[in-house]
């Protein structure tokens, strides 16, 4: 794996973003996390999603979204489908982000089900919007999804960017620490959420997502018609 670090440690495994500054997310990128979640899943491991200090991810590979319409179509049918897995997978995911979350990095929280931020001077949500790129439609039902109704214009439609604190009360995050206890604190996390039972775990996150789940289903087949481009 290049673009992405991947340590499984007894029933947790690890996954850090590492694709140049912006960890940008690109079809390798999509790729190397499905890859790093199969053997998670073989592993019956919960899962850890982080990056380098500074920022966990500012979305999706620029290039590939300016190259065409096809290309950014394709781009963005890959991570929702990358989004639709994480939603169901069979074991916990902790996000612990780093700093920034921007576009795909804030959907990549939505679609995680505990998430640790970082104190700091960072801006986490969804800029689309702002970069001239109307918000896809599976986009759209994740932030319904996860993002109270009180901030939903205001990050999906006014492309309003937050700092950790409001990212809570947004619906980004769940809880804040200082930076030197993020990964300590995400592994308390999971192994906590690893007594519970698995089993149980994943039939009540189906039932619960059965909603969202299905409207991603059909999200992403809408996308994949659209035309889209920066």
């Amino acid at each position: 794996m290049e673009l992405i670090d991947f340590e499984l440690d007894e029933n947790i495994a690890t996954i850090t973003l590492k694709n140049g500054k912006v960890n940008a997310i690109s079809h390798q990128v999509i790729t190397e996390i499905n890859s790093a979640l199969d053997q998670a899943e073989a592993a019956k491991a919960a899962v850890i999603l982080t990056s380098q200090p500074g920022i966990f991810s500012g979305g999706y590979d620029l290039k590939t979204m300016k190259e065409s319409s096809d290309s950014a179509v394709s781009l963005v049918t890959a991570g929702s489908t990358l989004t639709r897995r994480m939603l169901s997978f069979p074991f916990p995911i902790v996000g612990a982000c780093t700093g920034h979350a921007i576009a795909k990095g804030a959907f990549l929280l939505l679609s995680c089900d505990y998430r640790i931020g970082t104190i700091g001077s960072f801006k986490i949500g969804l800029n689309e919007v702002a970069i001239g790129m109307t918000m896809h439609q599976a986009g759209l039902e994740l932030a319904r999804n996860r993002v109270p109704i009180n901030y939903l214009t205001r990050s999906v439609i006014n492309a309003e960017l937050f700092d950790p604190q409001t990212a809570v009360l947004a619906g980004f995050l769940d809880t804040l620490v200082e930076s030197d206890q993020l990964m300590a604190t995400a592994k308390a996390a999971a192994t906590q959420l690893l007594t519970l039972n698995m089993a149980a775990h994943h039939g009540t996150k189906l039932r619960e997502r059965k909603e969202i789940l299905t409207a991603l289903d059909a999200a992403i087949a809408i996308d994949s018609t659209m035309t889209l481009s920066l």
